[in-house]
């Protein structure tokens, strides 16, 4: 690369961090320019993984006073992740792209109708279990379990606005507030880019150059996320998560 690639790279790793811990949908801004610095799909792909953890664990560090409290749910949402993410990786390797791409948009768009109808969802599932008599399942219960598992299969094959999908399901489906969300969705996504980085250690090509400089960029944007995505009240979030997915699927769709 020359240094003006690696320039792009490195300002595009800075975008992703900062998105990625605010919202999610940062692989949609490197892993276009890591192709158009020339790097083949794959290893653009596999390169990006492994540079954007740090920036997932700035962000995790970032919401540290919103994760006290999380360790049970963290062990239970973050074992399904990585079980997600190893068997998406191994996708990645063994299947053509086509055959999951296609339901990206279809995913992304169903999760937007989620965070968007997630306040009056859980007013209404709140006022029927205060008729029934009964309290809201602290961790979501096997459904959440079980999306969250699937959102990190999705995770590890392509991950563009994993983000976006683990927020609107633990809105609807916990009973806090989405900061709260923000932060495990921060520690899901890196325990998934994490295990998929490893895989990919083993089983595919790395440009380490294009890996270290998204690293690097990610880690910085990861911290500046924290600071603006904490600072933001719950309809600004909701509003910028829908935003960031709108366009992920015209991006997806049209690009």
């Amino acid at each position: 690369m020359t240094l003006w690639e690696m320039t792009a790279v490195l300002l595009a790793g800075v975008a992703a961090g900062t998105i990625n811990t605010i919202v999610g949908s940062g692989t949609l801004i490197t892993f276009p320019v890591l192709l158009a610095v020339g790097l083949p799909p794959v290893t653009a792909n596999v390169s990006n993984s492994l540079g954007l953890v740090p920036g997932s664990l700035a962000g995790a560090i970032g919401y540290r006073a919103e994760l006290a409290g999380q360790r049970h749910r963290l062990l239970r949402f973050g074992t399904a992740s990585l079980l997600g993410g190893l068997t998406g990786a191994a996708l990645l390797i063994t299947l053509p792209g086509s055959a999951f791409e296609a339901v990206v948009p279809v995913l992304i768009l169903t999760a937007l109708v989620l965070v968007v109808l997630q306040p009056r969802v859980a007013r209404a599932m709140a006022a029927r279990r205060a008729a029934a008599g009964s309290a809201a399942t602290a961790d979501g219960g096997w459904p959440l379990l079980f999306c969250i598992g699937l959102t990190g299969v999705y995770g590890g094959y392509f991950g563009a606005a994993q983000g976006v999908l683990l927020l609107a399901l633990m809105g609807m489906l916990l009973p806090d507030d989405l900061q709260t969300v923000n932060g495990i969705k921060n520690v899901l996504a890196m325990l998934v880019n994490g295990v998929a980085a490893v895989f990919f250690l083993f089983a595919s090509s790395i440009d380490w150059t294009a890996a270290l400089l998204v690293a690097v960029g990610a880690t910085l944007g990861g911290a500046i996320g924290a600071r603006v995505g904490r600072r933001l009240p719950p309809i600004a979030l909701r509003a910028l998560i829908v935003l960031v997915g709108l366009a992920a699927v015209t991006k997806l769709l049209f690009f």
